[in-house]
């Protein structure tokens, strides 16, 4: 387990290396009227000629714009407007914060829930606990749960 949960952290700084630090800041957001009309128009290119240059109708781009803009248009498709256009597709997902501190944030509120049920039956019995021990079991609690991957996205 400790060898998969070492590759699973590289893997992790690896990905914030090259996603989260570097895109986060420059990934513009997309025009009010979608990528594709965007450079489309920019490139003084009509509909009619991005249709012809998909092997489509006028008709079903303006319906391909449209979808874009709605956020229902495929990645397939957006490919091939984008191939179309002498584009590339950068698909990417930028996460919101490091990956470390998203699985760091997810452990300690699984941690919390289980300490807190534990503690709550122990104080019924008469056997609470420090607050200070508490914090430590959260603590511990945490750093373990960080090494089991998968299991932490079960539900609570």
């Amino acid at each position: 387990m400790a060898r998969y949960a070492g590759n699973a952290a590289l893997g992790r700084r690896q990905l914030d290396a090259a996603v989260c630090s570097r895109l986060a800041a420059k990934v513009p957001p997309r025009p009010a009227r979608g990528w594709v009309a965007a450079i489309r128009s920019a490139l003084g290119m009509t509909t009619r000629q991005l249709a012809a240059r998909m092997g489509m109708r006028q008709p079903s781009l303006s319906a391909l714009e449209k979808a874009e803009v709605a956020g229902a248009i495929s990645l397939n498709t957006l490919r091939r407007a984008a191939e179309a256009l002498d584009c590339d597709l950068a698909y990417v997902l930028v996460p919101r914060r490091p990956l470390d501190e998203t699985l760091k944030r997810r452990a300690r509120a699984i941690a919390e829930a289980h300490v807190a049920a534990a503690s709550h039956s122990m104080q019924l019995e008469g056997q609470g606990i420090s607050s200070r021990a508490r914090a430590a079991e959260v603590t511990r609690l945490t750093e373990a749960l960080v090494n089991e991957g998968s299991r932490l996205w079960e539900d609570l």
